[in-house]
């Protein structure tokens, strides 16, 4: 991750649940709330309703370069939660990922595309 650095803290992740905007889709929740920082900071959530380890530990490892991929394309400034449900053991690489950049962009964290 170039300029994001990871959401650790519990009280973080509390905060950004209680007052931040989320949106919601059938694989991802997304919660998001600007810092006072110049840099993202990723949170990212997988229950154990998720599945077992192995489960788990992929769809964070999707979820994580997916967000790598795209992270030029997120406004700075923010912090961001992404939590996954219970079908995203189910879902294919590219599911989570539009999945990802559509909650980003309902949410407004995705800069403006610049068109020639």
């Amino acid at each position: 991750m170039k300029q994001t650095v990871s959401l650790k803290l519990n009280r973080d992740f509390r905060r950004l649940y209680q007052k931040g905007t989320s949106a919601v889709n059938p694989f991802l929740a997304v919660y998001c709330r600007k810092n006072r920082l110049g840099h993202n900071r990723l949170g990212l959530t997988v229950g154990t309703k998720v599945g077992h380890a192995v489960v788990r530990n992929r769809v964070r490892r999707r979820l994580r370069e997916s967000y790598r991929l795209h992270e030029d394309r997120f406004r700075q400034g923010y912090d961001i939660v992404v939590v996954a449900r219970a079908r995203a053991a189910g879902a294919r690489y590219a599911q989570l990922e539009t999945a990802l950049l559509r909650l980003a962009r309902r949410l407004d964290l995705l800069r403006e595309e610049e068109t020639p």
